[in-house]
């Protein structure tokens, strides 16, 4: 047997069946679909509707809510800076947001990077992020490291001020119109 001569057992691949192309092909006229109402037609949005009964997702009771106004941090353990330091993954002087991200150890964190305590350290590294737990900068300190907080605005107010700051545009345009 040669690779140019390989094919599928006899039946293993079936041709589609092209449905409403005349009764001669058995799928013509109503092509499958029964007769008339909803569920003939294309675009059938019933699913999860139970016959006028109350669904299932509405009978069940919610809980908890989203917080809009929460800030998302990165969080970043101490032991894993320092597994990196060892490694040579991070070079010394001030770790930042970006320098955690190139470095893989901080993953999303739309409002900043905050460092945890987990873990040993005992590099000298000067820190400038959005938060620092108080074991963390207990041992950063104890190692000779400084850290640097910088204020951070949410990722939900910066969007919010952007309405606004659109908002306050439009109207001084429509001012402008009137005068």
């Amino acid at each position: 047997m040669k690779l140019n001569e390989l094919r599928d057992n006899e039946g293993a691949r079936h041709r589609k069946i092209r449905v409403g192309r005349g009764i001669g092909s058995g799928k013509g006229k109503t092509a499958g679909r029964g007769q008339k109402g909803q569920k003939s037609r294309e675009g059938v949005s019933i699913a999860g509707f139970e016959g006028g009964q109350m669904p299932l997702h509405m009978r069940l009771p919610k809980r908890g809510f989203n917080n809009i106004f929460a800030k998302d941090y990165a969080e970043v353990n101490l032991g894993a800076i320092q597994k990196a330091v060892d490694a040579g993954k991070l070079t010394d002087g001030t770790i930042d947001h970006a320098a955690l991200k190139a470095a893989g150890l901080a993953r999303g964190g739309k409002d900043g990077v905050r460092v945890l305590g987990k873990g040993a350290f005992s590099a000298k590294l000067s820190f400038t992020v959005a938060g620092v737990s108080a074991g963390a900068r207990e041992a950063i300190e104890k190692a000779g490291g400084s850290v640097n907080v910088i204020e951070v605005v949410p990722a939900a107010e910066k969007a919010a001020a952007k309405k606004g700051v659109a908002y306050k545009a439009r109207q001084e345009k429509k001012a402008s119109f009137k005068a």
